[in-house]
């Protein structure tokens, strides 16, 4: 990735950049960053993943997209690269001893293709989501104002490492020499009793990090207060004030809270919001609280806690891990009641079990299904876990397994409206694609 930076003229690095990595809500904090940095008139340019509906999703400015003329100037020059400036500088790639002549990778390009459109179209800032990991992931060419992590779970285990404590140091491997660290809380689903270090621990691999690279760490939770206010089915309204003497000189904790909406129910997004914003006044001090607010309101995300139908409630969320299941079954029915309609599927490498025992007491039926064809998936095994899980709790669910995926949106939005019941879809992007699809939002 070093290389095709530097064939392509590092593009990277001609502006200023914010990268973010973590297990939960990273696309909500790249999101909401360039949301604010735009609403303050910047052109923020946005790499996130996966896309729900629309490919350009990973690929923006800010809240919309590029110009047409952007992508297809940026994929041209991406196009000549790749077919003549990377077979030329072939034997530099790697030791002959090694893999000679590795072809780039299709994440390795899309890297290069967002930096080639942000320089196209003349943006003034990068704001970064890892794609998977940190340490090795090709995003991580970047030099950044400063790095963003979010909640740490156990994930990727056949990349990442088997324990938490290793996925953490993965994700630490973003941290630069001498630039701020903004972590979120850390702590919760995912920790294996096995390991010699206990949920707090992924602090302790932080903070050490941090401190071989003589980065300042801030920590969100002993940097401000948040206070959830009101979590309703239009979003969340909150207020976020910094601890006095928690930031690093020049910033303005002890200040009045800050009042602020999002459109995302859930007190997971507050906390998203408020890492953004904490991430932003470290980057960009002076970021005004009005482009906060118009930022912060101005964001829309698909697929997280989205709206999709108010009679019945229709309800999709790419949570894909225990902990992001149990934040969202608990927004689910703090504001629906328990008792609805589950449709889930997950890719063949999470944890089905786990967050069947999560989700599985909430609801009176559940219908399995492929989660799209973007990722392997054995909706057979999903469904033994949901059954198995259901043996050993007991509880009013029905678990029925309908392969097909547009067929089971069909059986789960007809059991609802029939019944009234509200109707969640859960446990991957690809399937909240499918179903978006299924309402002409695709």
């Amino acid at each position: 990735m070093e290389l095709l930076s530097e064939l392509a003229g590092n593009p990277e690095r001609r502006v200023p950049s914010i990268h973010i990595a973590g297990s939960k809500g990273k696309g909500s904090v790249t999101g909401m960053i360039a949301s604010i940095l735009q609403a303050d008139g910047c052109r923020p340019a946005r790499y996130m993943s996966p896309h729900v509906s629309d490919f350009r999703e990973r690929i923006s400015l800010g809240n919309s997209f590029f110009d047409e003329a952007v992508y297809c100037a940026a994929g041209e020059e991406l196009r000549e690269l790749a077919e003549s400036a990377v077979p030329a500088a072939k034997s530099d790639l790697f030791d002959p001893a090694r893999e000679d002549g590795e072809e780039p990778t299709f994440f390795e390009l899309l890297t290069l293709l967002f930096f080639l459109c942000a320089r196209h179209a003349a943006c003034d800032v990068l704001v970064v989501e890892t794609g998977m990991g940190g340490r090795l992931d090709s995003t991580n060419v970047l030099d950044p104002l400063v790095s963003v992590i979010t909640l740490i779970e156990l994930e990727h285990t056949g990349f990442l490492g088997n324990t938490i404590t290793a996925v953490a140091g993965e994700k630490a491997g973003i941290i630069k020499p001498g630039k701020p660290l903004v972590l979120a809380r850390q702590g919760g689903e995912g920790w294996s009793p096995d390991e010699v270090c206990p949920p707090g621990g992924v602090l302790d691999v932080f903070k050490k990090a941090a401190a071989e690279k003589h980065s300042p760490l801030i920590y969100f939770p002993e940097t401000a207060e948040l206070r959830i206010l009101k979590i309703h089915t239009g979003g969340t309204d909150f207020s976020l004030r910094f601890k006095k003497d928690a930031f690093p000189a020049g910033l303005d904790g002890g200040a009045a809270p800050l009042e602020l909406s999002i459109s995302m129910p859930g007190a997971i997004q507050a906390e998203n919001a408020g890492l953004a914003i904490t991430a932003l006044k470290t980057a960009f001090p002076h970021t005004g609280e009005e482009a906060i607010r118009r930022g912060l309101a101005d964001f829309h995300i698909p697929a997280r806690f989205e709206t999709l139908s108010r009679d019945p409630p229709v309800i999709i969320d790419g949570a894909h891990t225990p902990e992001s299941a149990a934040l969202c079954v608990s927004t689910f029915c703090s504001l629906y009641g328990g008792g609805g309609v589950l449709l889930f599927g997950c890719a063949a490498d999470k944890n089905a079990a786990g967050m069947a025992e999560v989700l599985l007491p909430h609801f009176s039926r559940i219908f399995i299904t492929t989660p799209g064809s973007f990722k392997t998936s054995d909706p057979g095994r999903v469904y033994e876990a949901f059954t198995a899980v259901l043996a050993a709790q007991g509880g009013p669910a029905g678990v029925t397994l309908v392969r097909e995926t547009a067929e089971a949106v069909r059986h789960a939005l007809d059991w609802g409206r029939q019944r009234g019941l509200p109707v969640l879809g859960a446990g991957s992007f690809y399937l909240a694609s499918e179903i978006r699809a299924f309402y002409g939002k695709g």
